[in-house]
């Protein structure tokens, strides 16, 4: 009991720290181009003429930040109700609240404003057009309307960000499930999916904060809006978004007909650990659809335990497991949050492949569910 007590109330520590993080991204935002406006001022007379619009383009930045600023207060406030008032409520005094922010909550917050330009505005179609297009057109030919109920097909998509995947399979009647372990982005999707009210009711500056490789000023300061649709669906229409790590979240057998990833197994320290939950939570005959690289997150972390294996034995660890693919593309090319006038562009040569839970695994150790990995002994049944 006292551990759980403990668990719930770090937690609730954890939830106020964002809230708090959100709340300081002014001030901290600020303070960041102050610190080159001082920079600025210790420079020579002559440098300071020259640098002239420099300091000019500085105060637009600090325009920029102001109007990021404003959408804040706004996510906080609704914040406050997404667990059911469990975190926050009118009980809660000045010093719960007052925990602190996050060391590198501002980075975190600053993020989110380039996942609302990818999930939630028109700039962001053509990335969601390389990443989501392609998972989405597997599910309507695995599921076509015409033959399927697709209320009645469970798809489940872990990583689920901002939800704007989550929500594209589910405005096609499928009875679909996002999954997010990032509070930050739980946070502001909550908003996103459930109060806005028009198409286009914000205007923010995903990368105000992006100082280098630029070719102008204007540049860091291109401007989106958002909601480029408004997330509403029929009141038929079953679609939520669950907060959690996927591994504790996930783990009844033969639950979901699909499951849907984009950019999201080289979340794992240990890839293959999420391979096997994903094949044992899909129903014999289940699909598992797949795009993304392999930026492995945890590669480079200090006091991490992370394996970063080659896409040829990822393929071979999913044979182990028990799936079948069916279908297999390389190089892909998708970009991620990418301001498209930037000097830098990151594109990756991403991999998308499709793969099968058979009707009957080839043998099941009982207690453990592990699979064998010999190909000839996978069994389909009609």
């Amino acid at each position: 009991m006292h551990k759980q007590i403990k668990g719930a109330t770090e937690e609730r520590e954890y939830f106020l720290q964002v809230l708090q993080t959100f709340q300081s991204y002014r001030s901290q935002s600020l303070l960041r181009i102050e610190h080159r406006e001082e920079c600025l001022a210790t420079l020579p007379q002559h440098h300071k003429e020259w640098l002239e619009k420099y300091k000019r383009d500085l105060d637009s930045f600090k325009h920029a930040v102001e109007a990021n600023s404003t959408l804040v207060p706004i996510i906080v406030d609704h914040a406050k109700n997404i667990f059911g008032n469990i975190y926050i409520n009118d009980t809660t005094t000045h010093s719960e609240t007052n925990v602190g922010s996050l060391s590198e909550g501002l980075d975190k917050v600053q993020s989110v404003f380039k996942h609302l330009m990818r999930d939630w505005s028109k700039m962001g179609a053509e990335e969601r057009g390389q990443c989501y297009d392609p998972i989405i057109r597997v599910l309507e030919e695995e599921f076509p309307a015409d033959v399927v109920h697709r209320p009645d097909i469970n798809v489940l998509v872990p990583g689920a960000g901002l939800g704007r995947l989550a929500f594209e399979i589910a405005s096609r009647e499928f009875s679909c499930q996002g999954n997010e372990f990032n509070l930050f982005m739980l946070i502001v999707s909550f908003y996103v999916l459930n109060h806005c009210k028009k198409e286009e009711e914000f205007e923010i500056y995903p990368w105000i904060h992006q100082y280098c490789n630029n070719l102008s000023a204007e540049n860091q300061t291109i401007s989106v809006r958002f909601p480029d649709v408004l997330p509403k669906l029929d009141l038929d229409n079953k679609f939520s978004m669950v907060a959690g790590d996927f591994l504790e979240v996930y783990t009844d057998l033969d639950e979901w007909h699909c499951i849907a990833t984009c950019f999201f197994i080289d979340c794992a320290a240990n890839v293959v650990q999420f391979i096997e939950t994903i094949y044992h939570i899909l129903k014999p005959g289940g699909v598992w659809v797949n795009l993304g690289p392999l930026l492995y997150h945890y590669a480079d972390m200090k006091n991490e335990k992370s394996i970063e294996p080659s896409f040829e034995i990822l393929c071979s660890v999913i044979r182990n497991v028990g799936f079948i693919m069916e279908k297999k593309e390389i190089a892909l090319k998708t970009r991620y949050c990418q301001n498209p006038k930037a000097m830098l562009q990151y594109e990756y040569e991403s991999v998308f492949f499709v793969c099968r839970k058979p009707m009957q695994s080839a043998a099941t150790r009982l207690g453990d569910e592990q699979y064998l990995a010999d190909d000839s002994e996978l069994k389909l049944t009609e």
